[in-house]
């Protein structure tokens, strides 16, 4: 089939996909019904046509026992999507050949487990935002978008949101965390942040851990230490949405997305270019 005719088989939410694939590197056949359709076998049928259309490629998922797919750009998502996201291990890597190349280095990276793990949480807010409509995830950036932006202020978040809300918007952000690295380096990460803090958006840094343990063993290192920007804590498996989220300042409370505190920042784009409005995309 021609590439045009390919093309012109391509509906809205296929291009939402792969645009997501473009900046986001992989998904999961659970993470991509989640977030698009409403069924398994609806969204396992479409993902056939366009695997077999070349905009997708899969792969066995081989972090879990989960007999899924993985998901990346195909050629012709490629076609459709080029990105600057081509390596998920640096962001300096030479452009890839091939869209085969570029998938290859997302299957061998090894911060796959990372990716899916970072990618859950927004895949959870935009399946949240299906069925409560008064709500929307306003902006998703991968760790490499929020960092090339936030360049000048020296952070690197896992990902970077804002998650909108009747009358609120709060931007946020995540610091996936799986428990291989020691506290104190999870600690350092939030040092960056105060240089932002200084003159652009005051927004919450998620911290996201495996398990209440490691959660509590942070809250209690983080008890009356002043942090520059507003940090929350969380577990993984908990809803993003609901209350799910602890604030150094207040432990003996869990808090919806929501509800914790976020400040845009000054109105003036010279002294805060990062600043979120709502005609930002998504």
């Amino acid at each position: 089939m021609a590439r045009l005719d390919r093309l012109r088989r391509l509906t809205v939410r296929d291009h939402r996909l792969l645009s997501w694939l473009a900046e986001h590197y992989v998904l999961s056949a659970a993470q991509i019904t989640a977030a698009l359709f409403p069924s398994p076998r609806t969204a396992r049928l479409r993902l056939a046509v366009l695997h077999q259309l070349e905009a997708v490629s899969r792969f066995a998922d081989t972090t879990t026992g989960n007999r899924q797919y993985l998901y990346t750009l195909g050629p012709l998502g490629a076609v459709v999507y080029p990105t600057q996201f081509n390596d998920p291990n640096r962001a300096d890597a030479r452009e890839p050949r091939t869209s085969i190349d570029r998938t290859e280095r997302i299957i061998g990276s090894r911060r796959l487990t990372h990716l899916l793990g970072t990618n859950q949480l927004f895949i959870d807010l935009l399946a949240h935002a299906r069925t409560d409509t008064t709500t929307g995830l306003a902006r998703w950036w991968s760790e490499q978008h929020a960092t090339a932006v936030f360049a000048r202020a020296g952070i690197q978040p896992d990902g970077h949101g804002v998650w909108a809300t009747p009358g609120r918007q709060v931007g946020f952000f995540l610091e996936h965390d799986n428990g291989t690295e020691p506290l104190a380096t999870v600690l350092r990460k939030l040092r960056r942040y105060e240089h932002l803090a200084g003159y652009g958006p005051r927004y919450p840094v998620l911290l996201r851990v495996p398990s209440r343990r490691r959660e509590q063993h942070l809250l209690d290192l983080l008890a009356g230490v002043p942090t520059a920007m507003p940090v929350a804590t969380g577990v993984h498996g908990d809803h993003p949405a609901g209350p799910a989220w602890t604030l150094t300042t207040h432990p003996g409370t869990r808090r919806r997305l929501h509800e914790l505190p976020s400040d845009h920042g000054p109105d003036n784009p010279a002294t805060n270019p990062y600043r979120f409005t709502d005609a930002d995309p998504p």
